[in-house]
């Protein structure tokens, strides 16, 4: 099946080799997005600061494929410190309504960050075959 990286103008970018997210028929898979700007500098804030940048991020580049986040069908996401697993269930109903997506959550192993998250979103391809 062919593959192709979601990029325009509005991505956020990084200095690290990936796509911030690739297509592949009716899937698109969002690369791990952190509380970074436009350039791919780390923008560091309260838990709530930086799980609002990672998610408007997203936002983006789901927008640039086409989609948002109500096409979201699996969410994996990543804390910086389990104390803060209260707050972020807390938050998530902001950005995801029911039925949820399917969801792994972790904590630990992403550095100074207090957040990531990647996404996988299903995008119909608009006159396909079904």
């Amino acid at each position: 099946m062919p593959r192709t990286a979601v990029i325009d103008a509005a991505t956020p970018r990084s200095h690290l080799p990936f796509s911030p997210a690739v297509r592949a028929g009716d899937l698109v898979f969002v690369s791990g997005q952190a509380s970074v700007d436009e350039t791919g500098q780390i923008v560091t804030d309260t838990f709530a600061g930086e799980l609002a940048r990672s998610m408007a991020n997203v936002e983006r580049i789901l927008a640039a494929a086409g989609g948002s986040l109500d096409d979201v069908v699996q969410v994996r996401c990543y804390l910086g410190r389990w104390a803060d697993r209260d707050e972020f269930n807390r938050l998530y109903p902001q950005y995801f309504a029911t039925p949820y997506p399917a969801r792994t959550t972790t904590a630990g192993g992403i550095g100074d960050l207090k957040f990531e998250v990647d996404v996988v979103a299903h995008l119909p391809i608009e006159g396909a075959d079904r």
